[in-house]
């Protein structure tokens, strides 16, 4: 486990997961949300992200935690360790909704409220995101992939990790 990434719906628990294994492994951590948003809430350009997303994806030693679904296929074929989170939606939405008015360290403002077009984004995401994650694991089936159900499964995973070590 040396090229790590961690994909799932917004709020499902991928960043808090992608810290603590990142603690564990030592492997250096990159969230996407810090590297295409900037503080007064705009993005860097396309290009520049498939830039910095480049530069990363060539490194050893790091986990990639973040969906951005146009470039999914690019870092599934880069990794060795795949980690979905492919929690019920309801669970999504309240981690989303649990996260307002949190200082993160994955994105750099604070949220004040839901953005309705991201709420709509996790509502949709069961069935306009997993089918292509699901039929990229599949093609990219020689990558170790773990499919967590919910957020118990991987403390679970990480408890077994911290034991191993």
């Amino acid at each position: 486990m040396n090229r790590v990434m961690v994909i799932g719906c917004p709020g499902s628990g991928k960043s808090t997961f992608s810290k603590k294994l990142a603690e564990i492994t030592g492997l250096k951590l990159f969230h996407l949300d810090m590297i295409y948003h900037k503080a007064d809430r705009t993005h860097i350009t396309r290009e520049e992200f498939d830039e910095r997303l480049g530069e990363i994806i060539g490194m050893e030693n790091r986990i990639i935690d973040g969906n951005y679904q146009r470039t999914l296929e690019r870092r599934i074929a880069a990794c060795d360790t795949v980690f979905l989170f492919d929690l019920p939606t309801e669970v999504c939405l309240a981690g989303a909704l649990e996260r307002v008015g949190k200082v993160r360290d994955d994105i750099p403002w604070t949220e004040e409220t839901l953005d309705p077009g991201f709420e709509s984004f996790i509502k949709s995401f069961r069935e306009k995101q997993l089918p292509e994650i699901y039929g990229l694991l599949k093609k990219y089936s020689d990558r170790h992939t773990v499919i967590f159900k919910s957020r118990e499964e991987a403390d679970r995973y990480l408890n077994d990790m911290r034991g191993r070590i």
